[in-house]
């Protein structure tokens, strides 16, 4: 009887595994056919010209954007609600919960087609965040009246740049990304200009260099947005790594996600 239930939990695994793979194999094709005629010089310009912001609309093809709408239902009681006054509030669910919940999305983020787009736009070799960060890859719940983030930088506490991916998932919203060109660029003026993240649209920035903020959210409205996080050293100092799991635990995940043994 034993061997009969280890036999079947054998095979279940295997199962699933094979459905995985499926998974896995399907979204790689489905990001390849999304890249294949993109004009990368034109997309490189832009993103040099934009002092490292690159914003294209509808990347996410259909068929993948339903993929990751149909998990959202059953991801909702793992959002992790915050809030700072003056500066933020909203909710966000962690890779560590999107691990156990949900891998599809950490399948994606590590697509060697998805690298091969974003290493030939910045011309990086960029990196997978290490397993210990929780924001290596999130979503991002603005679901009640007022749900905001304040300007800022995603400040980078590794030791090379950090690279943030937005691809919109649902939109229904007045929320606007807004942002503020060259601020860190003292010759320069700097440029205010504010987008919806619609569904299916990419934003790729270095996160130390593009000052923006999320305005806030209306009535009966919704915006849920995927964030993935990418590096070209991922190395980081004790220190910072303590301030960089503060700053994830108030704003975003709670302490027991982020500090978690």
């Amino acid at each position: 009887m034993k061997e009969s239930i280890k036999t079947v939990k054998y095979n279940f695994h295997i199962w699933v595994d094979a459905i995985a793979f499926k998974l896995s194999m399907e979204i790689q094709t489905e990001i390849y056919k999304a890249i294949a005629d993109v004009d990368y010089q034109k997309l490189q310009a832009e993103f040099q010209a934009q002092n490292e912001l690159l914003v294209v609309e509808n990347f996410l093809p259909n068929s993948m954007i339903e993929k990751f709408l149909a998990l959202l239902p059953s991801l909702q009681p793992a959002i992790n609600r915050n809030y700072i006054p003056n500066h933020k509030k909203g909710g966000s669910i962690s890779r560590y919960s999107l691990d156990s919940l949900a891998p599809i999305f950490g399948e994606f983020y590590q697509l060697s087609a998805f690298f091969e787009f974003l290493n030939k736009i910045t011309a990086e070799k960029l990196l997978p965040c290490p397993d210990a960060d929780p924001h290596t890859y999130a979503l991002y719940f603005y679901t009640e009246p007022g749900d905001h983030i304040q300007y800022h930088y995603d400040t980078s506490y590794y030791h090379g740049k950090r690279y943030t991916v937005l691809l919109g998932l649902v939109d229904d919203s007045s929320s606007k990304l807004e942002y503020q060109l060259y601020k860190d660029i003292p010759e320069r003026e700097t440029q205010t200009r504010s987008l919806s993240l619609t569904a299916g649209t990419l934003v790729l920035f270095n996160g130390d260099k593009l000052y923006h903020r999320v305005t806030p959210l209306g009535e009966n409205e919704q915006r849920i947005v995927l964030t993935l996080e990418y590096v070209t050293d991922t190395r980081m100092g004790m220190l910072k790594r303590f301030v960089s799991n503060m700053k994830d635990a108030i704003a975003y995940f709670g302490f027991r996600q982020v500090f978690r043994s």
